[in-house]
């Protein structure tokens, strides 16, 4: 069964920059993962960064300028470069996709920034 897999996280200072990563395992092709998500302790999961299907990307307000997602079609991966980051971009990252049918969560990520 394929599923997203998520990687790249980790615990970095504030200001620091981090570079996610989610692909496919098992049928690379069966999902095509769009979209990050997050969730910090103690407050809902928000979207960071998606493709949608018009091939525009809307970013959260709270990312903007310093977050970029990208994508290597030949791979169906997709990368969430985080630059300038903050402690409050603690959380656990999410990555989305979508077979058209349904929607897949990855199993998520801790992103830690310090102060």
């Amino acid at each position: 069964q394929a599923q997203l897999v998520e990687s790249g996280g980790g615990l970095v200072q504030a200001g620091g920059s981090l570079r996610l990563s989610c692909t496919v395992s098992g049928s690379i092709f069966s999902i095509n993962p769009m979209a990050w998500h997050r969730q910090a302790p103690g407050k809902q999961r928000e979207l960071v960064a998606s493709f949608i299907s018009d091939g525009s990307i809307v970013y959260g307000d709270s990312v903007k300028g310093r977050f970029t997602i990208s994508r290597d079609n030949a791979k169906n991966t997709i990368y969430l470069q985080m630059n300038s980051l903050q402690p409050e971009d603690t959380a656990v990252y999410y990555c989305g996709g979508t077979n058209h049918r349904n929607y897949f969560w990855g199993q998520g990520i801790q992103v830690t920034v310090s102060s």
